[in-house]
């Protein structure tokens, strides 16, 4: 049994949070609103997890000092805008070095900083034992439905990584390890992107072949980026690679394929945002990748049509004929850029 704290109680740190409790580990989560403390408290958390009763383990606080006096395992599962904020209270209060593990997807714009560099510049060295990515395809809705899920747990130390994997895994939630940190997380960012495509097309009416070239192509581009950042080619062939493309872009379940969609069906972004009360990553993380391929210079043909229509005004109609009408190409040069 280890003690651990996990910050943020959305849907994902509460089905995360769910595992850790069914495992048998000290657990305590924290939120930033103190009636939904309450709440998961008495097992439930609606606004999130609708009907699910959560296990008797799982207790919560509203106190930050609290949870992080807690543990010495932390669990980040707030949004990404908010990860330099809450690292910069839990830094306030540490009197012990602690094991970081971030479950967020993103990159932050104009930084262009992956989530566990926020970290480490928030954190001072002294405080850290290490930075563990856990990322991969799941749906928290599965989750604790207890329906087969696969993660991977990404850390240059092997130890970490496994100290990671040996805290969540159980007979429905597997957990891998692997030491690309940097293909795991901009695999597990820029699979936002793809998804709010995909969405759009689907609003848009366009079918299943639109979808497939979309997540195809749209891997192309992760991978291309990625590889040119430092990370490993095969990353992005596993889970937090095409497996996380896959769920994000193909399930009612996505925040960011339900975002596309209703975008694609004619909503403004503000009216999207408004509906659907709940942080969608991709848009934020659409402007980085954007600022990304500019400093990198990488062609992310994708990317940059779906930044002009979130933050330009161009429509979603002109945006499929502008990517439809490029120039031809050779479908391999991807492939051979990234041997």
């Amino acid at each position: 049994m280890e003690k651990v704290s996990v910050f943020g109680a959305g849907s994902w740190g509460t089905a995360l949070s769910y595992v850790l409790a069914q495992n048998g580990h000290d657990l305590l989560v924290w939120t930033h609103r103190a009636e939904q403390a309450i709440e998961i408290n008495q097992h439930s958390n609606e606004n999130y997890l609708k009907g699910i009763r959560l296990p008797d383990g799982l207790k919560a606080t509203s106190d930050l000092p609290e949870a992080v006096g807690h543990a010495r395992i932390y669990v980040l599962a707030v949004p990404t805008k908010a990860i330099r904020e809450v690292c910069v209270k839990i830094k306030e209060n540490m009197v012990e070095p602690a094991l970081f593990v971030h479950v967020s997807k993103g990159i932050e714009p104009d930084s262009l900083k992956r989530i566990s560099e926020m970290i480490r510049e928030e954190i001072p060295a002294q405080w850290i034992e290490d930075v563990v990515v856990l990322s991969g395809p799941s749906h928290a809705e599965e989750v604790v439905l207890e329906h087969p899920t696969t993660v991977t747990a990404a850390c240059e130390n092997t130890k970490s990584a496994e100290r990671v994997q040996d805290l969540f895994m159980n007979h429905y939630f597997r957990v891998y390890t692997n030491k690309d940190v940097i293909g795991v997380e901009i695999g597990g960012a820029l699979k936002n992107i793809i998804a709010l495509a995909v969405g759009i097309t689907d609003g848009l009416g366009y079918g299943d072949n639109a979808k497939a070239a979309l997540m195809t192509r749209g891997l192309a581009e992760i991978a291309r980026l990625g590889v040119k950042m430092g990370a490993t080619p095969l990353t992005f062939s596993g889970l937090t690679g095409v497996g996380d493309l896959i769920v994000t872009c193909t399930s009612p379940h996505s925040r960011n394929w339900r975002a596309g969609n209703m975008l694609g069906k004619g909503k403004s972004l503000d009216d999207v945002l408004q509906e659907m009360g709940m942080v969608v990553e991709g848009i934020r993380t659409t402007k980085a990748a954007y600022q990304l391929a500019e400093a990198y210079n990488v062609p992310m043909p994708i990317t940059a049509t779906l930044y002009a229509v979130l933050f330009e005004g161009v429509s979603t109609t002109e945006a499929v004929d502008k990517l439809m009408g490029r120039m031809k190409k050779n479908e391999m040069e991807d492939l051979i850029d990234l041997l």
